[in-house]
């Protein structure tokens, strides 16, 4: 049986992990463990909506908007592209221009992003979307945009582009780690945590090679 390669593109959850700032850290306690003498390990865990891997569904910036749970499976899961940008802050609308963006719902973005990963501390220097750049891939009909680390907007600018992704029911991925990825055709598997009534959910993303 010819079995496909899968690609987790998730970053592990783990203490003292970047996170936006003012957002809740990660804490895993434990609250039953089989080395005192209990039937089995049990935890509790403890993070923000929006740690690590991650969705945006639009009640993140929009009130009323969909939560995480009312997303459309058929976004999460299909084709889709990962396109790698040398940008040093800024994606434009020119920067995309030149990309094979017709037909593509689902685009991923590797960038320098991705070697910010192996920081522990949470940098405010990531690549980002113009509000220019974030309209056009609304206009090219892109239903799925997920970039390398934890905002596809600006730091402390970041409401507009998030805005205008939501608006027009595009799925936000953020915080993917793309650095062994190349470039080229995947199918996708975006499974944020089925939380009733949240603006977000950590998620599982796996790349198949097309």
């Amino acid at each position: 049986m010819n079995r496909q390669k899968l690609y987790d593109v998730s970053v592990s959850i783990r203490p003292k992990m970047p996170t936006w700032p003012g957002d809740p850290g990660f804490e895993r306690s434990i609250v039953h463990a089989i080395a005192e003498g209990a039937s089995s390990d049990v935890s509790t865990l403890r993070m923000g909506s929006h740690t690590g891997t991650h969705v945006d569904a639009p009640a993140h910036f929009l009130p009323g908007g969909a939560t995480v749970d009312q997303l459309a499976l058929d976004v999460l899961v299909g084709p889709t592209t990962v396109f790698e940008l040398s940008v040093e802050n800024e994606i434009t609308g020119a920067d995309l221009e030149p990309l094979n963006l017709e037909e593509c719902e689902r685009a991923l973005f590797k960038t320098r992003n991705s070697r910010l990963w192996e920081r522990d501390e949470f940098t405010t220097d990531f690549v980002y979307f113009t509000s220019e750049a974030a309209r056009l891939l609304v206009e090219k009909g892109v239903r799925l945009v997920g970039i390398d680390y934890l905002s596809v907007a600006e730091y402390k600018h970041g409401t507009d582009v998030h805005r205008i992704f939501l608006q027009h029911g595009v799925v936000i991925v953020e915080g993917l780690d793309l650095s062994k990825i190349e470039a080229g055709a995947y199918q996708v598997m975006c499974l944020p945590l089925k939380v009733l009534g949240a603006e977000g959910a950590p998620a599982r993303v796996l790349l198949a090679k097309s």
